[in-house]
């Protein structure tokens, strides 16, 4: 299972062996991951639903390179502290501008704020556990909560499978649900879970500095 997930690294593993041989560096693919991704978060944001296909194509092209700017860092030797928090800010700013976008594309289409209360919630949330990352400063600190056990039973792997596609893999449940016309069960999903992570982490922390 191990090698099968992250899923998004079987794209990006050969788009960055094409990068590496240009003088990009990897802070550069970085910044081309936030364009895409807030190009992603206006298509989102319209109520047509061609408009959230091309959105979930820049979506999903911008996971592409967020992957690949670390690849392409261990490559050539270039990381550094600067490039890993940058990387992760623009991971916030994607995130939570596609909650936000998608909350108030849906509101737009079926006249119903509610959809947008949804969205800001799961952008508030993601908002919290970026800035909990950040106060820890913890580089592993998002994955505290994952079980590093390899799974044995059908139900084990179906919940290693679901955990793993809603981490790294998150940009091909979006194209799925996009292509489906069903993006909008993300926003409960995101409201509720964003705000259970945060506490679950702080819970976890708490813990573990009590023991």
């Amino acid at each position: 299972m191990s090698t099968l997930f992250p899923l998004i690294r079987h794209v990006s593993n050969p788009v960055s062996n094409v990068i590496i041989k240009f003088p990009i560096t990897p802070n550069q693919i970085t910044s081309a991951s936030l364009v895409l991704g807030l190009a992603g978060c206006f298509y989102i944001s319209r109520s047509g639903f061609e408009d959230r296909i091309i959105g979930g194509i820049f979506f999903f092209i911008a996971y592409i390179f967020d992957n690949c700017d670390g690849e392409v860092a261990r490559y050539k030797n270039l990381s550094t502290e600067f490039g890993r928090k940058y990387d992760s800010f623009v991971d916030w700013i994607i995130h939570v501008g596609f909650f936000a976008a998608l909350g108030y594309g849906i509101s737009q289409e079926s006249q119903n704020n509610i959809w947008l209360w949804l969205g800001l919630l799961g952008s508030i949330g993601g908002t919290i556990n970026y800035i909990l990352v950040f106060f820890f400063d913890d580089p592993n600190a998002s994955q505290e909560l994952a079980d590093t056990s390899q799974p044995e039973t059908i139900v084990e792997y179906l919940v290693f499978v679901f955990r793993e596609l809603f981490r790294a893999d998150f940009c091909f449940i979006v194209l799925a649900l996009t292509l489906l016309d069903v993006l909008w069960v993300l926003l409960p999903a995101a409201a509720i879970g964003a705000q259970v992570f945060w506490i679950l982490f702080l819970t976890s922390r708490d813990k573990n500095y009590h023991e």
